[in-house]
């Protein structure tokens, strides 16, 4: 893979992970498309470190509140009910069923899950669970009246992201939405389950290609480039999406899943394009 197929990877990653429509899935769906070899799983999870650091970024102040309370807390018990205390327990409750699942299928997700018709199907069966969500959701709650039920459910939901094409912001705001969240809660709160699972799994990722370990199969150049790209592009994803939310549904990615997900498997059907 040369300099400008990362770049364009690494555009695509910054484009697609905070929106519900799969960037792993359209990280293996358009080289196959263009005819380019996979960039593989480690690529993959490094380039995420990109877009998680415009997460942190982006809700620096966010973190920084939920950071101090938690740690405040737990020095003094009197501080434990407070919105930035409970904030931070249940990002930690909900990212153990992820890094559970991610260390002991992780041969499975680096292999077996990355196929186009298991993508293809799951953009459609989730594109469908989102609607639904999205439809028949009370939308009358806000992250504050998040509970530690909510966040346990909505962590196992994000597991489900192991499989490419589900969309781990697609499962995580579909499970808020079915808890009664609202639409910009719903992704408020994904954005930030985000920061803990895929650091840790591109850091560990990163750590494997660094001591040889793993292979990341590109020149470590390109890696870092297409990483800045993703940086930029997710900031910049994260400002609109919350902004577009405020007064739209999640109909248009649903739809948008649902046409991807027939036309690769149409292509896979047709021969035109390869597993």
């Amino acid at each position: 893979m040369d300099l400008i197929q990362s770049i364009i990877l690494g555009l695509l990653q910054g484009l697609t992970e905070f929106l519900p429509i799969s960037s792993s899935g359209h990280i293996l769906i358009l080289p196959a498309i263009l005819g380019w070899e996979d960039p593989g799983a480690a690529f993959t999870a490094v380039i995420q470190l990109g877009t998680e650091l415009a997460v942190l970024l982006y809700f620096r102040k966010d973190l920084w509140g939920i950071a101090r309370d938690w740690t405040g807390a737990l020095f003094r018990p009197e501080k434990r009910g407070e919105l930035n205390v409970r904030m931070g327990w249940y990002l930690v409750a909900a990212t153990i069923p992820i890094a559970i699942l991610g260390y002991t299928f992780e041969n499975q997700i680096e292999t077996a899950a990355r196929n186009l018709w298991l993508v293809a199907s799951m953009l459609i069966v989730f594109g469908i669970v989102l609607g639904l969500a999205d439809r028949f959701g009370k939308r009358s709650r806000d992250v504050g009246q998040l509970s530690f039920r909510d966040g346990v459910l909505i962590g196992f939901a994000q597991s489900l992201a192991l499989i490419p094409g589900v969309s781990r912001s697609g499962a995580t705001i579909s499970a808020g939405l079915a808890l009664g969240l609202e639409r910009a809660a719903a992704a408020r709160f994904s954005f930030l389950l985000a920061i803990p699972a895929v650091v840790l799994s591109g850091l560990f990722q990163l750590y494997g290609i660094l001591s040889g370990e793993e292979a990341v199969g590109e020149p470590l150049l390109n890696v870092a480039v297409a990483t800045v790209v993703a940086f930029v592009t997710g900031y910049a994803v994260i400002a609109w999406f919350l902004r577009y939310l405020a007064n739209h549904s999640y109909g248009i990615f649903v739809g948008y899943r649902i046409i991807l997900g027939t036309g690769v498997l149409l292509l896979l059907w047709a021969g035109a394009i390869s597993t």
